[in-house]
């Protein structure tokens, strides 16, 4: 019973990540837009596949996670 508890918990921050992770993209997106040299542009991509590698390792988690709680409830 404490593991489900625990897995809950740590689904919730995984989910407030993929939050962060979208709020990353929107902001590279905005500040590509508005940069005024190739450097910014460097941060701004390097900050956007961050937040795609970052997103998808959390959602992979998450997966798993329900994965996890399907084949111990059987």
């Amino acid at each position: 019973m404490q593991q489900y508890s625990s897995d809950n918990q740590s689904d919730r921050n995984l989910k407030k990540i993929i939050d962060l992770c979208y709020e990353m993209l929107e902001l590279a997106d905005h500040g590509d837009k508005l940069r005024i040299d190739d450097g910014c542009g460097v941060v701004y991509g390097t900050l956007r596949d961050a937040a795609y590698k970052v997103r998808r390792l959390a959602e992979k988690e998450i997966s798993l996670h329900e994965q996890n709680k399907k084949t111990s409830l059987r």
